[in-house]
């Protein structure tokens, strides 16, 4: 039988250094799907989450009754994570965490609800799981099965944040990073803070900085347009690429989150910012990932360095709220699990009982019209009585059964009667089990 998995890792399981190793562009992310359902390989359907903080993969097996092929599945997803970027296979093992069925399902709804976020009940990372449904599903590898359970998973999100207040108070990443500037710093009124990058990290943290007393802004971004867009409303100043150095000598805080996939501020750089400075102390903050600024950048004197870990410590200053609201989110997310895993094990039924009734329906009427060319001419009313005899008979036979399978389905055994269904009365695979790709 098919059977869900998950394997992946996060900021739990894997340092930042390991992390950005495996961060992924769209594009990777499409031909690394694309690899992964490949006529040959051993999984049906297949789901990449890839954010700042985890990178996760939610897999359908291929139909079988081994376990070695689960196995086997498992390290096919292993080896071509590993080989996206080279790492070698035995590094990222060290990080890894897997599930199956019923454990890998409810891990996803976690993950949807913010209970498995570094920031807790953040709401980025549902917008994220969005995301890689529509990947998913634009690349043709999120099947009838996976895509069901993107679907439930995105739900559970939303009611988790509708029907409790998890994402209540403020703690996302852009908010630990002003209240790390705040604490070290003391007000922040007056300070020239420098963002570089202008996505929506960028954006959340110039709300959050606003809020926190910063009034002073400049804004770098490689496309000028974003830049100004995002430093209009703030009453800061707009900067190109190439005035990076020159709006360094300006700031006292700087927040970078730029989408770039290497290192943008180094350590050359800023020691020579420094010593124009005269003196004067940098503040850094670094939410990329990758990270944006060279870590040595913090050995320099006078210059202090926080990358997206650090902003943990901060976080859990904020987290007394939402931690209340827990035990709601978490009977979401099992209510959540139990419906789906239901319907998982109800589907297999359905399809059985409609090919079962299907079969004898078309058994009945072949033996009730041979049954009437045997008995001669009858009349309209008579050859009615015969039909309806023949569907009688054929719906009182498949009540019973019809009844014991749904409540075999009900108590997590549905695919196993619907297997013995399908062997007993010699009904063909269902077309998942007959290896057709979605």
């Amino acid at each position: 039988m098919s059977l869900i998995l998950y394997i992946g890792l996060n900021h739990e399981t894997a340092p930042i250094d390991i992390r950005e190793q495996l961060a992924l562009s769209r594009q990777e992310i499409a031909e690394l799907l694309a690899t992964l359902c490949a006529p040959y390989s051993p999984l049906a359907e297949a789901v990449l989450l890839s954010t700042c903080n985890r990178v996760e993969m939610y897999a359908l097996t291929q139909e079988s009754d081994e376990v070695r092929d689960t196995r086997q599945a498992m390290r096919f997803i292993e080896e071509h994570l590993a080989g996206v970027h080279d790492m070698p296979l035995a590094t990222l093992r060290r990080h890894l965490v897997y599930g199956e069925g019923q454990q890998a399902v409810e891990h996803l709804c976690r993950v949807a609800a913010g209970l498995d976020s570094m920031i807790l009940g953040e709401a980025q990372i549902l917008g994220q799981v969005v995301d890689a449904h529509e990947t998913a599903i634009d690349c043709g590898t999120a099947g009838p099965v996976l895509a069901a359970l993107l679907r439930k998973a995105i739900e559970c999100g939303k009611r988790a944040r509708t029907e409790t207040d998890i994402g209540g108070s403020a703690a996302s990443v852009s908010y630990a990073a002003v209240e790390l500037a705040k604490n070290t710093l003391g007000s922040l009124k007056g300070r020239n803070v420098l963002l570089i990058g202008a996505g929506e990290m960028a954006q959340l943290a110039a709300h959050n900085l606003c809020a926190g007393g910063a009034d002073r802004f400049l804004v770098v971004n490689r496309t000028f347009e974003r830049a100004e867009r995002l430093a209009r409303p703030l009453g800061g100043q707009a900067h190109a690429w190439e005035a990076m150095e020159s709006a360094l000598r300006q700031a006292d805080i700087v927040l970078c989150s730029a989408g770039a996939p290497h290192t943008i501020i180094h350590r050359d750089l800023v020691e020579r910012v420094r010593q124009e400075r005269n003196g004067e102390s940098l503040f850094f903050i670094d939410i990329g990932v990758p990270r944006n600024v060279d870590p040595r950048v913090g050995e320099l004197a006078g210059v202090s360095l926080y990358d997206i870990d650090d902003l943990q410590h901060v976080v859990q200053q904020n987290l007394s709220e939402r931690e209340r609201e827990v035990p709601k989110v978490e009977a979401i997310v099992q209510e959540t699990t139990d419906e789906f895993m239901a319907w998982l094990a109800g589907r297999e039924v359905i399809s059985t009982i409609c090919d079962l009734r299907q079969m004898a329906e078309q058994i009945c009427a072949d033996q009730v019209q041979r049954a009437l060319n045997r008995l001669g001419p009858l009349d309209e009313r008579e050859q009615e009585i015969v039909r309806n005899l023949g569907q009688r008979i054929t719906h009182k036979l498949l009540h019973q059964p019809t009844v014991r399978l749904k409540e075999s389905a009900r108590n997590g055994d549905g695919a196993e009667y619907a297997d013995a269904v399908r062997a007993l009365f010699g009904l063909e695979p269902t077309p998942d089990k007959a290896g057709a790709r979605q």
